[in-house]
C-alpha cells in the first residue's frame, strides 16, 4: 500500500498531466482540425509514459518488450497524425492563398509587384518620407527585386539592425519559397547578404535580410587559448575523479596516475563520442563547430562541452539534428557500457557500492533489477568498472539535455517547437535546478548547473534561415524519447518504492 506522501505524489502528477492536457485543448480548439491534431499528437507522445510511471509507481515494471512496445505503438500513432495535420494543414493554406488572391486587383497586384515595398500609397495626401534604410539604395532595390506575387508579396519595408525586414505576405510552401528567394538573392548580389525566413512577434511570416558579415564570428585566439586550457583542467579533473573512485586522491599522490588512467579513459572515450556526434552531423549539414569548451568537475570529471555555431544553419531540422547527435552518440556508449558492466559484475569486482547507488536514478534502477534481480537485496554490492563508468556517461548525457538556452536539450525544444516555447523551458528548468539546490543543500551540482545555464547558456541560439519549416514527426519523436530519458535518469526512486520494487534493503 502506498503511503501518504505517495499517495500525494501519484495523485499530483496524475492531476498535473490531466491539467496540461486540458490546457492544450483549450489552447488547440480555436484552430480547428489543425490544432485538435496538434493536440492529439500531444496527447500519444504522453500517455504511455503516464503508463509507464503509473505501472512503476505500483510496483510494475515493463520489461525492456514491453516498453519499445509502447514506443513503436506511440510512435506509430504520432506520424499517423502527423500525416492528417500536415494534410489539413496544406488543404487550409491552399485555401488562404485562393481567398488572399481573390482579394488582389490584378492590375493592382501587377504594379505592387514591381514598386518598391515601403513606397507611400497614392493618395491625395502628401507623401511621408521615406524611412532611412542602413542597406545601399541600389542594394535595396536588387533585393526588392527577387519579390514576386507566387513567393512572397511585400507589403511594407523598415530597418532592421544592418539590414531590413520585409512584411507581407507568404504565396507557397516555406522551404520552397526560402530556396528561391535565396538563389535570386545570390544571383544578384552573390554572398553579400543572408536572406532569413521568420515569423514576426505577431505571428506573421517576414523576410530579413541582413549583410553576411552579421553572421557568426570565428573564435578569437583569447577564446581558442581557454578550450585548450579547459581541455587540460579536464583531463586532470577526469584522472582525480577516477583516483577518488578507487580509494585515492591523485593530487595527493601524482605517481599513482596509471590506476586511475583505464577508468578516465572511458570517461574520455564518453565525451569523445559525444562531440563526435555534434561534428558529424554538423559537417553532413555544412555547418562549422567551434572548438569545445569542456567543463571540468571534482565530482564526476566532467560535465561535458559547450559548443558555439560558427555558421548559420539553414533550417530547425539541422539544428535539432546536430543538437540530438551529440548525446545520443554519448547516450548509447555510456548505456552500452552500463548494461554490460552490469553483465559482466560479479563478487570480487572492483567496485563496491552501497544498493541505495541504484535508487538515484529511476533508469539506472530499472535496468540494474532487470539485469542484477535479486542481487540489489544486500546492503553492497561488487560491479564492474563498466558501470560506474555507464552511470557517469548517462549523468553528464542528461545534464546536457535539459531543456535550456544552448544546451542541447535547449536547442532540441527551439527546433521543435520554436523560440517561445524554449524561452519558457529555460526559465523552468532555472526554477526546478534552484529549488532542488534549496532542497538537497549537499549536492552541489544543481546549483552549479544553474550558475552555467544563468550566465553562459540562457541565451537562445540565433534563428536559422528558414526558421518556418518544422521537423518532421521521426525527428520530434526521436528528440522527445531522449528528453523522457533525460527525465528518467535524473529523476531518484523514493526509498518505499525502492523497497517495493527489491532495490536496497
Amino acid at each position: 500500500m502506498f503511503n501518504r506522501s505517495e499517495s500525494l505524489a501519484i495523485v499530483s502528477i496524475l492531476l498535473l498531466a490531466g491539467g496540461i492536457l486540458i490546457w492544450g485543448y483549450n489552447r488547440a480548439k480555436p484552430y480547428g482540425k489543425v490544432g485538435l491534431f496538434a493536440w492529439l499528437q500531444s496527447v500519444v507522445l504522453m500517455v504511455p509514459w503516464l503508463i509507464f510511471f503509473g505501472l512503476f509507481t505500483t510496483g510494475i515494471y515493463l520489461n525492456l518488450i514491453g516498453i519499445i512496445g509502447l514506443l513503436v505503438l506511440s510512435t506509430g500513432i504520432y506520424i499517423y497524425l502527423g500525416n492528417r495535420l500536415r494534410a489539413v494543414g496544406n488543404e487550409e493554406a491552399i485555401e488562404e492563398r485562393h481567398r488572399a488572391a481573390s482579394q488582389i486587383n490584378p492590375t493592382e497586384a501587377k504594379t505592387d509587384d514591381f514598386r518598391p515595398p515601403n513606397a507611400a500609397p497614392q493618395t491625395n495626401s502628401p507623401p511621408a518620407a521615406p524611412e532611412i534604410l542602413p542597406i545601399p539604395e541600389e542594394d535595396i532595390k536588387a533585393i526588392q527585386d527577387i519579390f514576386g506575387i507566387d513567393t512572397f508579396f511585400t507589403t511594407e519595408t523598415i530597418s532592421y539592425q544592418e539590414g531590413a525586414i520585409f512584411k507581407g505576405n507568404l504565396r507557397g510552401e516555406p522551404a520552397e519559397v526560402h530556396a528561391r528567394l535565396s538563389q535570386k538573392l545570390q544571383s544578384r548580389l552573390a554572398d553579400k547578404y543572408r536572406l532569413f525566413l521568420v515569423e514576426s512577434p505577431e505571428g506573421k511570416p517576414v523576410v530579413i535580410v541582413l549583410p553576411s558579415s552579421n553572421g557568426p564570428q570565428p573564435l578569437s585566439l583569447v577564446q581558442k587559448n581557454l578550450a585548450v586550457v579547459l581541455l587540460v583542467a579536464t583531463l586532470a579533473t577526469s584522472i582525480e575523479a577516477a583516483a577518488l573512485l578507487l580509494g585515492f586522491d591523485w593530487f595527493s599522490e601524482l605517481g599513482r596516475y596509471a590506476e586511475a588512467l583505464p577508468v578516465a579513459a572511458g570517461l574520455w572515450l564518453i565525451l569523445a563520442a559525444h562531440e563526435i556526434g555534434h561534428w558529424w552531423l554538423a559537417r553532413r549539414n555544412d555547418v562549422r563547430l567551434s572548438l569545445p569548451f569542456f567543463i571540468p568537475s571534482w565530482q564526476i570529471g566532467s560535465f561535458g562541452a559547450l559548443t558555439r555555431f560558427q555558421s548559420l544553419l539553414p533550417n530547425r531540422s539541422v539544428l535539432l539534428d546536430i543538437a540530438l547527435a551529440g548525446p545520443a552518440a554519448g547516450g548509447i556508449v555510456s548505456l552500452a557500457m552500463l548494461v554490460v558492466g552490469l553483465i559482466l559484475s560479479h563478487p570480487g569486482s572492483v567496485f563496491q557500492l552501497p544498493t541505495q547507488f541504484f535508487q538515484g536514478s529511476v533508469l539506472v534502477g530499472v535496468l540494474a533489477k532487470t539485469v542484477l534481480g535479486d542481487a540489489l537485496q544486500t546492503p553492497t554490492l561488487d560491479v564492474h568498472p563498466l558501470v560506474v563508468l555507464g552511470w557517469l556517461g548517462l549523468t553528464i548525457t542528461a545534464l546536457n539535455l535539459m531543456p535550456a538556452g544552448q544546451l542541447d536539450g535547449g536547442r532540441m525544444i527551439q527546433a521543435i517547437y520554436g523560440r517561445k516555447t524554449a524561452r519558457r523551458t529555460t526559465i523552468a528548468t532555472l526554477v526546478v535546478l534552484a529549488i532542488v539546490a534549496i532542497a538537497i543543500p549537499n549536492n552541489p551540482i544543481p546549483l552549479y548547473w544553474g550558475i552555467i545555464i544563468l550566465f553562459l547558456q540562457r541565451d537562445l541560439e540565433r534563428p536559422s534561415l528558414n526558421e518556418l519549416t518544422e521537423p518532421n514527426d521521426t525527428r520530434a519523436v526521436l528528440a522527445l524519447v531522449a528528453l523522457f530519458l533525460m527525465l528518467a535518469m535524473l529523476i531518484p526512486l523514493s526509498p518505499a518504492l525502492a523497497g517495493r520494487l527489491g532495490i536496497g534493503i
